[in-house]
C-alpha cells in the first residue's frame, strides 16, 4: 500500500520529465517555426548583397519558409550588426556579413558590443582572393619589380575607405614585402579604380570583378592574385606568395552569424541547410559572376575567425599608424 502511495506521488514528476524528453526533439526539429531575417549591414547591389540574397533564397526554397534580407547599412556596417547582437539568440535574426567587418572593428575605438562575443559563426558563405593591379605608367610588370620600385621612390594607391578590405590588405602587402605605401581612400571601390584607370593614384589592389575589366581594357596592369597558388578564378594570374612576397595570403569573405547565445543545434541546422545549398548549380552560377567559390565549412572549423581576424586587423592597422577612433 506505501508503495502504491509513493507511485501515485512520484507518477505526475515521472510524467513530465518524460514529456520533456520526447519533446525536445520535436522543438529541435520545429525549427524554423516561423520566417528568418538576415540583416546585411550594407547597401543593396553589391557583392555582399548578390550573395546573401542567393543564399536567402536557396535555402528559404529547399526549407519552405520566406528568409528576408533587410539591408541596414550604415557606420560601416556597425549599425546592422549591433542590431543583430542585441536580437534574440533563437536563429530567427542573423547576420551575412563579409572580411570588411573585422577591419571595421579594427579601428574602431568603442563599440556598443563585444565585436568577437557577440556572435556565433553559422556557415562560410563563400571566399575570394584579390588582385594587384597598376596604372600601366607604372614602370613594374611583376610583384618583384613593383616592390623593387616601393623601395626606391614613393607608391600611391586607392581603397575603398580606411579599414576596408582594399586598405588594410595592402598594408598587409607592404608589411610583408617590408615596403612603405601611400593610402588614398576613396568613397567606395568604384572611385578608386576609376583613380587607378586615370592616374591619381599608382596601385589597388582589389576583386577580380572590381579591376579585372580595366585590366582587359589596357587601362590597369595586373601583377599577381593574392591566393597561395594561382587560381582558375584569374586565370594566367601568378600567385603573390610564389612572385616574390613568400607566404603572403589573402581572401575576402562572406559568411553568416547568429546572436551568441543560439542553441547548438539551431546552428547546426543552418550550417547544413547553407552547406548544401553552396554546392548547388543554382549557387555556382552566382558565386562565378562575383569572382568567388563555394566555402564549405563546418560550425567548428569557424570557430575562432573572428577572433583571429580581428586580431590580423588591428595588428596591421597598428602597423600603419591608424588610430582607433
Amino acid at each position: 500500500m506505501k508503495l502504491k502511495h509513493v507511485f501515485k506521488r512520484i507518477a505526475p514528476a515521472f510524467a513530465a520529465a518524460l514529456c520533456a524528453v520526447t519533446a525536445s526533439p520535436a522543438i529541435a526539429q520545429a525549427y524554423p517555426a516561423k520566417n528568418i531575417t538576415i540583416i546585411l549591414p550594407y547597401s543593396a547591389g553589391g557583392s555582399s548583397d548578390v550573395l546573401a540574397r542567393a543564399t536567402a533564397k536557396l535555402l528559404g526554397d529547399a526549407w519552405g519558409r520566406n528568409i528576408v534580407v533587410d539591408n541596414r547599412p550604415g557606420a560601416s556596417g556597425m549599425i546592422g550588426a549591433e542590431q543583430v547582437a542585441k536580437a534574440a539568440p533563437d536563429g530567427y535574426t542573423l547576420l551575412s556579413t563579409t572580411s570588411s567587418y573585422p577591419g571595421t572593428v579594427a579601428v574602431r575605438a568603442k563599440l556598443p558590443f563585444d565585436p568577437a562575443g557577440a556572435f556565433i559563426p553559422v556557415a562560410m558563405i563563400a571566399r575570394a582572393p584579390i588582385v594587384l593591379a597598376v596604372h600601366p605608367s607604372v614602370p613594374a610588370r611583376n610583384v618583384k619589380e613593383f616592390i623593387a620600385l616601393a623601395r626606391k621612390r614613393n607608391l600611391t594607391y586607392s581603397s575603398s575607405g580606411t579599414g576596408g578590405n582594399n586598405h588594410i590588405s595592402m598594408e598587409l602587402l607592404a608589411q610583408a614585402a617590408g615596403i612603405k605605401l601611400t593610402h588614398i581612400p576613396y568613397k567606395g571601390i568604384a572611385p578608386g579604380v576609376i583613380a587607378l584607370v586615370s592616374g591619381e593614384v599608382e596601385a589597388i589592389i582589389a576583386s577580380s570583378p572590381a579591376v579585372m575589366a580595366q585590366v582587359k581594357a589596357g587601362k590597369a596592369r595586373a601583377l599577381g592574385v593574392s591566393s597561395a597558388t594561382p587560381t582558375p578564378l584569374v586565370p594566367g594570374l601568378p600567385a603573390i606568395a610564389q612572385s616574390g612576397i613568400p607566404g603572403f595570403t589573402y581572401e575576402n569573405w562572406w559568411g553568416l552569424f547568429a546572436p551568441a547565445g543560439t542553441p547548438a543545434a539551431i546552428v547546426n541546422q543552418l550550417n547544413d541547410g547553407v552547406n548544401k545549398v553552396l554546392v548547388s548549380p543554382q549557387m555556382k552560377e552566382f558565386l562565378d559572376r562575383e569572382g568567388a567559390e563555394a566555402a564549405v565549412m563546418t560550425v567548428a572549423q569557424l570557430s575562432d575567425l573572428l577572433p583571429k581576424e580581428i586580431a590580423r586587423y588591428r595588428k596591421a592597422a597598428q602597423a600603419a599608424g591608424l588610430q582607433p577612433q
